[in-house]
């Protein structure tokens, strides 16, 4: 019907024919288009009931996922086993969570980001603040072009947007050419003149003392092992065997001896203190196994009550846990001594269990 009314010769009708048949194409015209709209807004919807679909199917993984996640916290925290983990076990398993619910929330925020954005207040989140002592490396992101579209020339600055992220740059190792010139008389009468070599703390060794100090802190710090280190120093193409590391940090505790007896005489000037021991497995050559050996760690710390001495701490070792040890420690020291209910402490002579 359509066809035939397009075909029509209106020119050769009469003038009320004519109006009957553009009334009729007019209407003819409005029906068809419209449905072509519903033939259209039937492929949107079909494609937007295919996406939501797939991100209903996404969301129940995620909260499915989300929901083991409280299940392990909950048996971690409240389990039958909850009070035999100790701290190290706990903090690890909580990283372990947090690791994995931060990555479920990476994958959720991803399926928000393809849904249409509605206008919402800025979520408030403590991302921590940035110590002001850390550089700052500036970068100016300019537009790909400032000039005017309506042809005035360039656009005027009226301000700008400042964001700021953590940037780590991981342990570079680089090697310190020390270069000694000599000079001497061109005349050959006199000797030769040359800078003294800079004193090492080990003489003619391959570490630095930055060096010795990052092995240190991150076995005795950071818990590190040596053999770990070794394979860390590998990664950059350094070949640094455990014996080696152990033998600088044989050195090292050698030279910072004096430092520490410095450090506790000053500790034992004050006139409180606290002490406590504990008990640490010690290495027994020969057994086969290890021993048990204690720490006994005396410490000063004035701050909670206004003193103006710095914070400190030493431990010293011991094989046991008698008085004796206790005495011998805290030879020199006269003052209020805080401890727990151990009567090492009370009793010097008596060799404890």
């Amino acid at each position: 019907m359509p066809d035939a009314l397009e075909s029509l010769d209106l020119d050769a009708l009469p003038a009320e024919v004519r109006a009957v048949v553009l009334a009729a194409r007019k209407e003819a015209f409005g029906v068809s288009l419209l449905n072509s709209n519903l033939t259209s807004r039937n492929c949107a919807l079909e494609e937007s009931n295919a996406a939501l679909a797939t991100q209903n199917v996404e969301l129940e993984a995620i909260n499915a996922r989300l929901e083991h996640f409280v299940k392990e916290l909950h048996q971690l925290v409240y389990g039958k086993r909850s009070e035999k983990l100790s701290p190290d076990e706990r903090q690890l398993a909580f990283e372990d969570l947090e690791v994995a619910t931060a990555e479920a929330e990476a994958q959720s925020e991803t399926i928000e980001m393809t849904k249409p954005r509605k206008k919402r207040k800025p979520v408030q989140r403590n991302l921590g603040n940035l110590p002001d002592h850390l550089e700052r490396i500036e970068q100016v992101i300019e537009p790909a072009s400032i000039t005017c579209p309506c042809g005035c020339g360039e656009m005027v600055r009226i301000g700008e947007d400042r964001t700021e992220r953590l940037d780590i740059v991981p342990a570079q190792a680089r090697v310190i050419v020390t270069i000694r010139p000599k000079y001497a008389c061109p005349n050959k009468d006199a000797g030769v003149a040359q800078a003294p070599a800079p004193v090492h703390l080990i003489e003619g060794g391959l570490p630095t003392e930055g060096t010795l100090a990052q092995v240190a802190v991150s076995k005795y710090a950071d818990h590190c092992p040596l053999f770990r280190q070794a394979q860390i120093y590998a990664r950059s193409g350094l070949d640094l065997h455990r014996s080696t590391l152990a033998g600088w940090m044989g050195r090292i505790s050698f030279h910072l001896a004096p430092v520490v007896d410095h450090l506790f005489k000053d500790i034992k000037s004050s006139s409180k203190l606290f002490a406590d021991e504990t008990r640490c497995p010690v290495l027994d050559p020969g057994r086969g196994r290890t021993k048990t050996g204690y720490l006994w760690a005396i410490a000063r710390d004035e701050r909670p009550f206004g003193g103006t001495a710095p914070p400190g701490v030493v431990f010293c070792y011991a094989d046991g846990r008698g008085g004796k040890h206790a005495t011998e420690f805290l030879t020199g020291f006269s003052g209020t001594l805080q401890v727990d209910g151990y009567t090492g402490y009370n009793c010097p002579d008596q060799t404890g269990p």
